[in-house]
């Protein structure tokens, strides 16, 4: 079991990130991931940093903690090309250290560049045109490439590491489980679903398997529950909400009625080790071996000093029940 902490894009400057991503490595963690967004889901949250340049600087400041996206959109607001350099790049300052996590976007963050928002159905053909693509690319060269939906005209990318970087394909079901198989080295996901990984697994899927974990920790269980109802109520929302409001103001309105007892129906939240446990417990039964916790509660440091003395060890020795 692998154990990640989650870098919040959304709440915090790119400043404290890369601070963050030190402070975890010091913390134990073995792996950090951050979400790869141009809007953050509320006003409030008053963040939203460019998710590259702040996993160079996290790849500069640490040595052995392992970096991932969680996740990018590889075709919208970015030209898959474009990823392909990147990750390769980000492949190189981190020494092997960097996996790339990509999914099918969310209309938030995408239509930004004014080329509209496809239907579900065409954004997994375009998914799939963007994989194909960086894979290419990654195999070195010159390449064209002319899909459906996404061209690639005479491209190469300079520098490439000698092995290139895993992908972890994030799934919201089983069709784009079946995707993670085939394009992906991984799989990555936000709920303990089981169809997700018998459908990965079905179609030929045996690589690792990352999940977030929803937690937030404070020594006031109320304090916990408050902020995660700040910070994380977005994601109680599911993904059919997630992936097509447009900005910051539709989640608000989204989700008003969301409650601080709704939160505590999903988030491991408060002080007690064993209630952040039995939520990752969870997971782990659901099929799950990369776990990347998210805090969703209002003190980061308190948070790795909690992990650190109290659940690592724990967390790392979970196994699936029965």
């Amino acid at each position: 079991m692998k154990v990640g902490y989650k870098l919040i894009a959304e709440a915090y400057s790119p400043q404290e990130l890369v601070r963050q991503a030190v402070r975890a490595e010091e913390a134990g963690f073995d792996f950090v991931e951050i979400s790869d967004h141009f809007h953050p889901w509320f006003d409030s949250q008053g963040h939203s940093g460019f998710a590259w340049s702040i996993l160079a600087a996290a790849a500069a400041k640490t040595e052995r903690i392992e970096l991932a996206t969680g996740v990018t959109c590889p075709f919208v607001r970015y030209h898959p090309a474009v990823i392909a350099q990147a990750a390769a790049t980000t492949a190189l300052l981190s020494e092997g250290r960097f996996t790339l996590g990509v999914g099918a976007g969310e209309r938030l963050n995408e239509h930004v560049v004014g080329l509209g928002w496809p239907a579900v159905r065409e954004r997994h053909e375009m998914f799939r045109e963007a994989l194909e693509i960086i894979k290419l690319l990654w195999t070195g060269g010159y390449h064209s490439y002319d899909g459906r939906y996404i061209t690639l005209e005479d491209a190469r990318v300079f520098d490439l590491p000698e092995t290139p970087p895993r992908i972890a394909v994030a799934s919201g079901g089983p069709v784009s489980a079946r995707i993670a198989a085939e394009f992906g080295d991984a799989l990555f996901v936000t709920e303990p679903r089981t169809d997700i990984t018998e459908a990965y697994a079905a179609a030929g899927g045996d690589g690792p398997r990352y999940a977030e974990i929803p937690l937030s920790w404070a020594p006031d269980e109320a304090e916990a529950a408050r902020s995660a109802r700040e910070q994380f109520r977005f994601g109680l929302t599911g993904w059919k909400v997630q992936a097509e409001l447009p900005n910051p103001v539709n989640f608000e309105a989204a989700t008003a009625f969301i409650t601080e007892d709704d939160m505590r129906g999903v988030f491991g939240i408060g002080p007690d080790p064993s209630v952040h446990l039995a939520t990752a417990q969870g997971f782990v039964d659901a099929g799950y071996d990369h776990l990347a916790l998210i805090n969703a509660g209002p003190d980061p440091d308190g948070f790795f000093d909690f992990f650190a003395s109290e659940i690592a060890e724990p967390m790392r020795a979970l196994k699936p029940s029965g």
